[in-house]
Parts: structure tokens; C-alpha cells; sequence
């Protein structure tokens, strides 16, 4: 398993690190921001299309 050299090793935990504050930092509150928005847009279309929720009346 450690058979790879120590500065391929190094480099690979580097990109590891890397993508992995890119992912934290960058894309998961894109895609929060995204998909909650994303809702809150189709509840919006969807009640301007059929009314606000409730009895009708």
C-alpha cells in the first residue's frame, strides 16, 4: 500500500486537501443556496399558476 514515492504521496494529499476545501467552501452552500431556491421558485410559479394554498373561496 505505501508503495508509491514520498512526493507522489505529498502531491496526492495536497490535491485531497484542496478538493476538499473546494468542496466544504465552494460547492456545497452553492448547491444549499441553489436548491433552496430552487423550491422556493416552483412554490412561487405554482402559486401564481393555481392560487395561493387554502379553501377555496
Amino acid at each position: 500500500m505505501d508503495d508509491q514515492p514520498a512526493s507522489i504521496q505529498e502531491q496526492r494529499q495536497k490535491f485531497e486537501l484542496r478538493l476538499f476545501v473546494f468542496l466544504i467552501v465552494f460547492l456545497f452552500p452553492t448547491l444549499s443556496v441553489a436548491v433552496v431556491g430552487g423550491y422556493g421558485f416552483i412554490v412561487w410559479i405554482s402559486q401564481i399558476l393555481m392560487g395561493p394554498p387554502g379553501p377555496p373561496g
